[in-house]
Formats: structure tokens, sequence, C-alpha cells
């Protein structure tokens, strides 16, 4: 029987990587989530519902866009999916939509989130607004101080921004506080994950609500190409949802180069980085086994990266399995090397990308590329919230 990558098996492993391991007190909330979540997405009033808001608010599809002067350079072919221009600036509003929507046919009155660059906790919040619904939002302190203009966008939405304290003060600290309030009201909450992590059935929810990414990818390129399929796609990876979506309709098309681009922050070796594939071990963390960042007695290591949404100690189980099976080719970029590569992007093309996108643009320098190729890099959002980042390194 061929292999698919897409779906985890009904325990939610994908390989060796995935399942569900949580608290007694989330039973009951993981076990409504995986027995309906399937049944509700492909509904036809949810489905009509969903993909309504993403045309007519998100502005989806969002174009494919030839990078002539990047593909110059590079002497190939690469296509940006502008994922940078939806309503918000990011990918994250896909699976921000579709949760919010679940979370209401399951009677749910309270959404909570985690947020690291604040983009999830934008589209959130963005959502909350739109259709009445309390939110709550937990945020790093170091992480609410770098990407203050989200913050600021949170609470003129409505969200409550909840700090959290312990730990590293980033994206890691903020999910357990997020788990943590889930326990505690367990009933008339839904924890909406940003990404592919989590217990599941969240991996697999999360990359089925990004897949519209590589659903539309799939179109545009025939439309501009004559093939649906590319050569290569690339997309950095934290969690991993926005390579999630973009990997998502080539994951059984072995021809397609997958890439992922990890953030090596300082340096792999340095001490100072988050990435995870070349630095973790097999693990639980937030509710799933996967590859994650720890010391031999399984403490969790703390990751760095100059990007606020790749700053996570681990990896979705589906790109661990990726990784492990030899089907994705994982790479990373430190911050320096993507801070170059974000200024390549606006002078060559006029287009500001977020740190986290900069990182998969500084992936194509280690590339083979080919003048045939065809390469479509996922540019999962926009580099507004990177500005003061950005200034401080043209200053340097």
């Amino acid at each position: 029987m061929k292999q698919t990558f897409t779906s985890p098996d009904t325990k939610g492993y994908y390989g060796k990587f995935g399942g569900a391991y949580i608290p007694e007190m989330l039973h009951r909330n993981v076990e409504e989530l995986q027995s309906k979540y399937l049944e509700i997405m492909y509904e036809k009033g949810f489905r009509d519902e969903f993909n309504a808001l993403l045309k007519d608010y998100v502005g989806r599809p969002t174009p494919l866009f030839l990078a002539e002067r990047l593909s110059k350079q590079f002497n190939t072919n690469i296509y940006l999916k502008r994922e940078d221009l939806n309503h918000t600036g990011a990918h994250k509003i896909n699976n921000a939509i579709g949760q919010v929507l679940l979370a209401q046919r399951l009677g749910k009155k309270r959404i909570i989130a985690e947020t690291g660059a604040g983009q999830h906790g934008v589209a959130t919040a963005t959502v909350c607004a739109l259709k009445g619904i309390e939110c709550i939002v937990y945020m790093g302190v170091k992480d609410i101080e770098r990407q203050a203009p989200n913050v600021a966008r949170m609470k003129m939405l409505g969200a409550k921004v909840m700090p959290a304290t312990s730990g590293s003060q980033t994206l890691k600290d903020a999910t357990n506080e997020a788990i943590r309030d889930w326990i505690n009201n367990p009933t008339d909450t839904h924890y909406v994950i940003g990404s592919v992590v989590g217990p599941h059935p969240y991996p697999d929810m999360v990359a089925r609500f990004q897949s519209v990414i590589s659903e539309e990818v799939r179109w545009q390129l025939k439309e501009k190409t004559g093939s649906e399929l590319p050569t290569h796609v690339v997309a950095c990876v934290g969690g991993g949802s926005n390579a999630a979506g973009a990997f998502y309709h080539f994951l059984d098309e072995p021809q397609v180069q997958l890439v992922a681009v990890e953030a090596a922050g300082l340096g792999v070796n340095s001490g100072h980085s988050a990435a995870t594939t070349q630095l973790g071990t097999a693990g639980v963390l937030h509710g799933s086994k996967s590859i994650v960042m720890q010391t031999e007695d399984g403490q969790v290591v703390e990751p760095h990266s100059i990007s606020a949404g790749l700053d996570y100690p681990g990896i979705g189980p589906l790109h661990a399995h990726l990784f492990d099976s030899g089907r994705g080719k994982f790479l990373s970029a430190t911050d320096d090397e993507s801070v170059q590569a974000a200024f390549n992007l606006c002078k060559l093309e006029g287009i500001i990308p977020a740190l986290e996108s900069a990182h998969a643009l500084a992936g194509l320098n280690q590339l083979q590329l080919k003048e045939k190729d065809v390469v479509v890099l996922c540019l999962s959002g926009r580099g507004d919230k990177d500005l003061a980042t950005y200034m401080k390194r043209m200053d340097a």
C-alpha cells in the first residue's frame, strides 16, 4: 500500500510521532474534538461558511507571484505564495477562522489562544471580534515587548492579553499558560492552538485548515506554467503550520522536494538556537510526541531566534515524521542570514517579509537550484510587526 503523509492514524500518529499525552482533566475536551472535528469540518454548512469568509473577509486566494529579480539572482524560477496579503497579515487567519467556527458548533462560549510573534493572537482576536466571542490570548513577556504593534492590535480588537512570566517568557511558556487555563475551564472553553502542535487532533486539524495554501498553489501554478507540481516548496518551520499548509497537497508527490527552514539563531551549536531537528531528540511536549530540544533528563532547552514565531523548542509531529522518514529536507538559517535575506527581498521585489518568512528566503542559498526548477516559497507573513528589529539592524 502506498504510504500517505497527509493524515495521521486513528490515534493521531504520523509514523512514530503524534498522539495525545494529556492530563485527565482534558480528556473530555480532547475526546470531544477527536470524535467530532472531521464530521464538522466536512459538513456542507461549515464548508460554505469557512470558504465564504476566506474569500470575502480574508481576501483569498492569495496571489502566486513570480519574483523575477529574485529568480534572476538564483538563476531559477521563484514564485512567492503571498500569505502576507491575507487580512491580518499572515497565514494564521486561515486556521483561526476554521477553529472558531468549529468551537461555535461545539457550543463553546470562550476562546483562548497562545501566540509568539503575535500573528496568531491577532488572527484569533479578529475572528472572535467578528463572531462576538470572548477571547483571551497568552503571550510571553519577552514577546509582548518585541511584538508591541501586535499586542496593541489584539487589545484594540477586544482580546485580553495575558503575560506569561515563567521560563524564557516566550512561546513555549505562553502555551503552558494556555493549557493551564484550559484545564481550569474545560466545559465552556475552546483552545485555538496556532500551529501543527499539541495533542491529536490539533496537528491534523490545523494542517487541514492551512491546506488551502497548497490547494491554491496547484491550480495557480497550472495556470502559470502548465504543471500543478513545482520542483521545490520552501517554508519556514517553528511549530510548522505555514509549512504544513504549503506542503499538504504535495506530501504524496515524491517528485516535489519539500524544504523546511528552521531558526539557527546565533548558530546551530551556539547554545542560542531553535533548530529542533538538528538539536532535538524524541520526547513529549505540549501533548504530543515529537522531536524536542531537551537535556538528557528531559528538561526542555530554551530556544533562541530573532523571530518570535520560530522561537519554539519543538516541531509538529507531521514535520518530525517528514524529517525522520527523509521525505522533507530540513535546513536552518541564522538570525543574521535571515535579516540579510529580508533586506534582499525588500530591495529586489519591494516586499518586506516577516522575520519568520525571511528564514525560508535565507534557505534558498543552501539549495542547488537549476535554471528550469520551479520553486514555490511560502511568504507566510508581512514584516510590519518586525520593523523595530529591522531598524536596529539597519542602524548597526
